[in-house]
Parts: structure tokens; C-alpha cells; sequence
């Protein structure tokens, strides 16, 4: 049987110390069975590695960021659909998928597919309302609380205690130990991303995480659970392997079940000595260790093509328990011209 031939655009080619789950996405993808795929890919920066993997990114635009609004972004990619004829769009980074949710529609429109969560599901899973999540759907959450200025502080001492993580709404995470600590992480995080900051409590135990993938329905196509072996100084994987923890995955199933959540999503999850599981983040997309559910036999790239196709997608009944992923460094070796070409006229 022959495969389907698609055109996939994909954001997230950063693949660098801080990996964005672009190029990951993109290797699942390219491993279907079903699918015969040309990638597209959606850039930001000049040096995203993954717009000179030639061998997985066939070509590459930039693109505004995410601030510039959905009018010019429908634009931009008004122009790149006319020339490449896109089927299906997949963002990965969390601070575009609002501009990317309210522009579905117009997407859709032009013939690109999108499946994306919905705005209350990408709003209610937000760190700032993270404790209202957990009562809304029964799961223990850290205390938590938002901030919009550095007065604030004084007043969420009174209620959360040292240690404590300061949070960007988007993106970074410090272990805070005493206020001086505190205020210096604060300036940092919000002069990149803004306000408000989260602050939320520190809770002692083993970081796990699931990558899932809902289908808007209520049922998980896929969840494949992960303890981190390696850990960068950015807080990121280097290194992770598949386990067997049937609470984890009856935790995940709930909330998708309940959220009728709509595409990729990652639940970072504290479990203690004592065997509780606190919920600390929900990140709305695929992770950029995704590639490990597709080595451990569920395929959650294509799986979220095809259900942006409309394509039926039967759940996955199992994974391999004790799959490892490790990261690397590797020199991609290039020419001037390419990044002059990128530079002049912003596709290559």
C-alpha cells in the first residue's frame, strides 16, 4: 500500500541546550508507516538548527513572533501556503499557541489543518489557575500563587514558605531559598516573560512526566510516563526512561477524560516517598523528548497528524517499559549562504 503523501509545517527547529519539540515531532513523523511527508519549517530565529537539517526539514520560513499578532502571522502564512500547499500546521512552543488557536479558523479556511486545544482547556491548565485546576478535577496541586509586581511578594510569603519555585508564565523555574533569592529570580523571569510569576511551593520527591495525547473526546490515544536521568542546567532532559507506573497513567487518563483535552499535552508530576502525586505544570503541546513514546512504540507524532487529517485513531494499549532516550551534541556544518539567503529573503 502506498503511503499518503502530506505537507506538514512545524514550528519549534530550536534544537539546541533549551530543545524545542520541533525536530523530535518532526523524526516521528517521518518514521510513519502511513504517511509520506515533506516538512516545512516555521522559524523564528536565523539559527534554529533544524532549518538546516535538510534531511528531516525540506524548507524553511520565518515567521512573526507571536506578539506581532494573528493578522500578520495569517499573512505570512497566506504566502507560504500558496507556494507549499500545507495540510497540516503542528506549533510547538507554548507562548504561540494562543496566537496559533485564534487564528484556527482562518487556517482552516485556507485548507490547513490544525488540533489544537481548546481556549478554556488552555486557559484553565494555566500555572496561575494550576489550584483551581486540581479542585475542579481532583488532583493535588502545590499551593500556588500568582504575582504581578514585586510588592506582591511580601503578602505570598504569608502563605507559602522557603522553599519555593518562581515561574514564568511561559517558560523557566527557580528553586527560591530565602527572599534575596527570591527577588533576584523574579527580576530575571519576568524581565524575559512578563507577568504575572508564579510562586509554588517546593514539594520534596522524584519528578516523573507523561507525554499524552487526547483526542477531544475524552479519550487518551496515548501516554507514555518518564523519569528524568539527566538533568541540564536550563532544568531540561538530557537523558529519560520509559517506566511502569499504572497511577501515573490512570492520573493522565483522568484529567483527559475529564478535560476532553484536545491534542499533545506534558504533565510534570512530583511523586513523594509517601506515593502522592502533585500535579506541578500541564504543558499544552508534545515535549521535546517525544521521541521517546515513538521509540517505545507509540507513534503520538502521526497519531496527531491523523487526528488533524480527521483520520481514526485507535488508542495505544501498550509501551516498553525501560526505553531510555539520551541527547547529544552534534556539529551541523553549513554555508554563509544559506544564512545569507535566510537572512535576505527569509525562506530557504
Amino acid at each position: 500500500m502506498s503511503k499518503k503523501r502530506i505537507t506538514i509545517a512545524a514550528t519549534g527547529l530550536n534544537n539546541t541546550d533549551n530543545p524545542g519539540p520541533g525536530i523530535p515531532f518532526i523524526r516521528g513523523v517521518l518514521d510513519s508507516d502511513f504517511f509520506s511527508a515533506k516538512i516545512i519549517g516555521l522559524a523564528y530565529e536565523n539559527l534554529e538548527p533544524g532549518i538546516y537539517m535538510h534531511n528531516l526539514v525540506k524548507k524553511s520560513y520565518h515567521i512573526p513572533y507571536p506578539t506581532a499578532g494573528s493578522g500578520v502571522l495569517i499573512k505570512r502564512l497566506e504566502y507560504i501556503n500558496n507556494i507549499e500547499n500545507i495540510d497540516v500546521l503542528i506549533p510547538n512552543f507554548d507562548a504561540e499557541l494562543y496566537t496559533f488557536m485564534k487564528a484556527a479558523d482562518k487556517l482552516e479556511k485556507m485548507g490547513i489543518k490544525t488540533f489544537l486545544p481548546t481556549l478554556e482547556q488552555y486557559e484553565e491548565r494555566h500555572k496561575s489557575n494550576l489550584p483551581e485546576f486540581g479542585k475542579k478535577y481532583g488532583v493535588k496541586v502545590p499551593e500556588s500563587r500568582a504575582i504581578f509586581s514585586e510588592k506582591d511578594l511580601g503578602e505570598v510569603e504569608k502563605f507559602i514558605k522557603y522553599p519555593f519555585y518562581v515561574k514564568g508564565k511561559f517558560y523557566e523555574a527557580e528553586l527560591s531559598y530565602n527572599r534575596e533569592q527570591a527577588i533576584t529570580y523574579l527580576r530575571k523571569i519576568s524581565a524575559k516573560w512578563g507577568f504575572p510569576i508564579i510562586i509554588q511551593q517546593y514539594v520534596s520527591g522524584t519528578e516523573v512526566n507523561v507525554v499524552a495525547l487526547g483526542d477531544g473526546k475524552g479519550n487518551t490515544i496515548g501516554a507514555v510516563p518518564m523519569r528524568k536521568l539527566y538533568i541540564t542546567d536550563k532544568g531540561k532532559a538530557w537523558a529519560g526512561i520509559t517506566l511502569s507506573d499504572d497511577n501515573l497513567i490512570r492520573m493522565t487518563k483522568k484529567l483527559i477524560r475529564k478535560t476532553k483535552w484536545r491534542g499533545g499535552m506534558e504533565l510534570e508530576i512530583i511523586k513523594t516517598k509517601s506515593n502522592e502525586y502533585y500535579l506541578v505544570e500541564i504543558n499544552p503541546r508534545l515535549p521535546a523528548w517525544v521521541y521517546l513514546s515513538v521509540g517505545a512504540g507509540q507513534n503520538l507524532p502521526e497519531a496527531l497528524v491523523k487526528l488533524a487529517l480527521g483520520i481514526e485513531v485507535k488508542p495505544f494499549k501498550k509501551y516498553q517499559v525501560g526505553k531510555i532516550f539520551i541527547r547529544y551534541s552534534y556539529d551541523l556544518i553549513t554555508d554563509i549562504e544559506e544564512f545569507e539567503k535566510l537572512s535576505l529573503y527569509a525562506e530557504l
